[in-house]
Parts: structure tokens; C-alpha cells; sequence
């Protein structure tokens, strides 16, 4: 049997990160916080999981400090689920796979959905790492120092 490794032992940024939010439903409850949900219900009916599945991933969220619960907007008995700043932080990361997913999973003219700025509506330009310099940074002109 494979064990995997404690996420507090880990020493890759990516092993931590996808340990807590590298399922489907973690990172689609995050994006649909993006967008605007705040309710179970909303969350329930946008993403049509299990509600057990859906408790268990918002409860996480919480535990990890990237959602707050908050007394409901309304005033009712309900409570509403909101990104903190360190879930604010995790934007880059669903804006780089939904353009990513533009890119490689549709065909042209393929209906989707599409980010655009607020302000102006035009489209959200492309995420490109770039250099210290301010360069375009390649796979290939990059590399990750392992501790010792």
C-alpha cells in the first residue's frame, strides 16, 4: 500500500497547494465565489454535487482560512461563505486555468464563457510569467532549487 506523504512535510509549493484545493469540487466553490455565490444552496445548484461531498469541501475551505462563514446578507437564520484575502490570492490560479482551458478545450467558436475587466468589458489579457526583467519567461528558463 502507498502512503502519501504528510502535506506539512511536503517541500513543493504545488504538492501543498493541490493537497488543499486540487479537487474538481474545491476549486469550482472558489471559482463560483468569484462569481458572486455565497449560499449552499447557490454553491449546491451551480455545481449539482452531492450535498455531503459539497459540506465536506466548504468546511475545508473554511478550516483553511480561504472562505469565512458570515451571518447571511438577508438577515436570515442562514450563513453565506466568503473568500478571504488569502482566497482572493487564488484568482491567478483560476484565471490561469480557465485560459489555459479556452486555449486547449474548445474549438473556435465553441460557446463558453468568457472573463472580461469590469471597467471596460474587454477581455482579460493572457497570464504570461515573465523575467525579473519583465521578459517573457520560458519553461526552459526556469528551474526549482530543492532544499538539501
Amino acid at each position: 500500500m502507498v502512503t502519501r506523504k504528510d502535506p506539512s512535510e511536503e517541500t513543493c509549493p504545488v504538492a501543498r497547494t493541490l493537497e488543499l484545493v486540487g479537487d474538481r469540487w474545491s476549486l469550482m466553490i472558489v471559482r463560483d465565489a468569484f462569481d458572486g455565490m455565497h449560499r449552499f444552496s447557490d454553491f449546491q445548484r451551480s455545481l449539482v454535487v452531492a450535498r455531503n461531498i459539497l459540506s465536506d469541501r466548504l468546511r475545508r475551505l473554511v478550516e483553511a482560512g480561504i472562505l469565512t462563514t458570515q451571518p447571511a446578507s438577508d438577515g436570515s437564520a442562514y450563513h453565506e461563505y466568503v473568500l478571504t484575502e488569502k482566497g482572493e490570492s487564488l484568482f491567478p490560479i483560476v484565471l490561469a486555468l480557465r485560459q489555459w482551458g479556452e486555449h486547449h478545450l474548445f474549438a473556435r467558436g465553441q460557446r463558453r464563457s468568457h472573463m472580461v475587466e469590469k471597467r471596460t468589458g474587454k477581455p482579460v489579457p493572457l497570464m504570461t510569467p515573465r523575467t525579473s526583467d519583465g521578459e517573457v519567461l520560458l519553461p526552459g528558463e526556469a528551474e526549482v532549487r530543492k532544499p538539501r
